[in-house]
């Protein structure tokens, strides 16, 4: 990878490789959302998609996340607008609005320890959605995002 691509390159300008990296690991795009069709609202909960390892925050299969989990979605530059939920710590979101990577980001500490210690990451709160009834979803919100107009 280019040294400091993310202060270098537009998120146009990326490789495969640059785009990948400049995910910081939080794990809060693997947490269950429920959209109200009503008013577009989108509801975030603490549970997480069962394939995340809440210690690490990373995928436990990403290569295949895709044929297990039909709802899992690929972000890239082409769909960035459709992710309007993604946190307003997210690398991808920073700098798709002219911010800079947080100073917690591991591209810019060196490790996720700073991004944990922070308490950024979802390993603090999230539990399986194995160890979760759905039809008990609505007692897990932590936050509703209102519809926000596109980009």
């Amino acid at each position: 990878m280019r040294e400091r691509f993310w202060e270098r390159f537009t998120l146009e300008e990326l490789t495969a490789e640059e785009w990948e990296a400049l995910c910081d690991g939080c794990g809060k795009c693997c947490l269950v959302k429920m959209e109200n069709p009503d008013s577009g609202e989108i509801a975030t909960l603490n549970v997480a998609c069962r394939l995340l390892d809440i210690q690490s925050c990373r995928c436990s299969d990403y290569p295949h996340r895709f044929s297990r989990v039909p709802e899992c979605t690929q972000l890239s530059l082409e769909n960035l607008d459709e992710f309007h939920w993604l946190p307003h710590s997210c690398a991808y979101r920073r700098l798709a609005e002219g911010r800079k990577l947080a100073s917690w980001h591991p591209l810019r500490s060196g490790s996720d320890r700073r991004m944990h210690e922070r308490r950024m990451s979802v390993r603090h709160f999230a539990i399986s959605e194995r160890e979760v009834n759905e039809a008990d979803y609505e007692a897990h919100i932590i936050d509703i995002i209102p519809l926000e107009p596109k980009r």
